[in-house]
């Protein structure tokens, strides 16, 4: 499934190259990072909401709206989804709490 991941990537690397009439993510990178960054905002409270509400589907559409937008971060900022699995693929292994004391150094 993480291929899935690396396409996305992809289509959000070209969409940089295209015009912000034509293109939601492209009209998303010239706005800039507040815009994304809002956008973000948004989605992870929609996804708050679905979980509270407990409906499964619309808890996955929001947590892909929201992974999504992550994606044009990443993206916006020069990243992508191998730096996020690197970090996730360095925790295991390590406890949630040995891990917040070695960010706390």
């Amino acid at each position: 499934m993480s291929d899935v991941l690396q396409q996305l990537a992809q289509i959000l690397e070209q969409r940089k190259l295209e015009s912000a009439d034509k293109s939601y993510v492209a009209s998303l990178y010239a706005k800039g990072l507040d815009s994304i960054l809002k956008k973000i905002g948004e989605e992870a409270t929609e996804t708050v909401i679905a979980a509270k509400d407990g409906d499964k589907k619309q808890i996955i559409y929001e947590t892909a709206d929201l992974w999504f937008h992550c994606m044009v971060l990443l993206a916006d900022q020069g990243l992508g989804p191998d730096d996020v699995l690197q970090e996730l693929q360095r925790r295991f292994g390590l406890s949630g709490l040995e891990e917040k004391a070695q960010r706390n150094k």
